[in-house]
């Protein structure tokens, strides 16, 4: 079969997928904060869900009821509120550019309701006051590095759900995020369900692809110099799930953290099947890489093994957030790419995506 021929199969699987994510949020908020009136027996399932107890760094949270104005503290939590048929009354922006911090593959799923309030961390913290005067009644810091202090400051207003002790700051799996997000707002079995689109989407484009199981890959930046994310950081899961191995001795090198800088004497960490990069831009960018002689003489530049994702691009956006709703988003528009960094031929154009 051939690439061509395998692309168009799994965008129809993919598809699929999002008919999925779609449908389960069906019984989306028409009002921010709130379940659609078409929810129904939603809201009486929900209603039986409760209370939940949910452990996660700083010890456990109970939400005793069902949720009605949601914060997201985390700052990809909101896709899986959305997804789950909530509008959030308040997100934390990170990427910048989107109304109430909600990307092009989640939008649709505002429906009627305003877009949330739209928060700020520039590195103090969380903005207390402006939360507070959101009157939330769940916090959700999932995918956050959230310290005791400001947890136990966020407490004051609402049950907060922090980040998870198993995993880095910023190192929750996108299916754990999801899947706790369910819990806390009752929605445990359609959580799942969603979970299980994505996955098969994975599972697909693996089976489509066997060839990814036979390479290495590595996920990086051009930010002060190399930095390389750590298999714990979202990017990199993208890249496991797809049956691609990440670079021996890797977290060794980055330590406790979801990505670092490496040194100069470590640029053989980029030598890998496929080299993803997320770069400023396409041009430019590409250029003042390949003419570091160290990277530049790599097997993996040489032999034409390389993806380039345009940083602020909606795609670039959406594999920086790896989401339960980004990801369909994403592995349209990456399988290809690394089927064709991959193929075995130099000559291959590793192409952009068209948007």
């Amino acid at each position: 079969m051939s690439r061509a021929q395998r692309a168009t199969r799994f965008t129809g699987l993919l598809a699929s997928v999002l008919l999925l994510v779609g449908g389960v949020a069906a019984c989306g908020s028409s009002d921010s904060g709130t379940d659609s009136p078409s929810a129904g027996t939603g809201k009486n399932a929900a209603a039986t869900a409760f209370p939940v107890t949910i452990a996660h760094k700083y010890g456990s949270t109970t939400v005793k009821s069902e949720p009605k104005r949601i914060v997201t503290v985390g700052l990809t939590d909101q896709d899986a509120v959305l997804a789950l048929g909530k509008v959030p009354v308040g997100t934390t922006e990170w990427i910048g550019g989107y109304q109430g911090a909600i990307g092009p593959w989640a939008q649709s799923k505002l429906g009627g309701a305003a877009a949330p309030t739209v928060l700020k961390d520039t590195g103090t913290g969380p903005q207390t006051e402006k939360i507070a005067a959101l009157r939330p009644d769940l916090i959700l810091a999932l995918y956050s590095g959230l310290t005791k202090a400001q947890y136990d400051t966020l407490s004051k207003f609402a049950p907060v759900v922090a980040q998870p002790k198993e995993f880095n700051d910023f190192g929750i799996p996108w299916q754990q995020q999801t899947e706790t997000i369910g819990k806390a707002l009752g929605k445990q079995a359609e959580a799942k369900t969603l979970v299980d689109g994505v996955k098969s989407a994975f599972s697909a484009a693996g089976k489509q692809h066997p060839e990814f199981a036979k390479a290495t890959a590595v996920m990086a930046t051009p930010y002060e110099g190399t930095f390389v994310y750590g298999s714990q950081d979202a990017r990199s899961r993208l890249l496991a799930g797809l049956g691609l191995t990440l670079p021996a001795g890797l977290d060794k090198v980055i330590g406790d953290s979801f990505g670092a800088n490496i040194s100069k004497e470590r640029t053989d960490l980029l030598d890998q099947g496929v080299a993803v990069w997320i770069v400023p831009d396409t041009t430019g960018a590409v250029t003042k890489l390949h003419s570091d002689r160290l990277y530049g003489d790599l097997n993996v530049v040489k032999q034409g093994r390389e993806v380039f994702i345009k940083e602020t691009s909606d795609y670039g956006n959406a594999v920086s957030l790896s989401t339960v709703l980004s990801i369909p988003y994403v592995l349209e528009r990456l399988v290809p790419q690394l089927a064709a960094a991959v193929d075995g031929k130099p000559d291959t154009k590793v192409a952009q995506p068209a948007s």
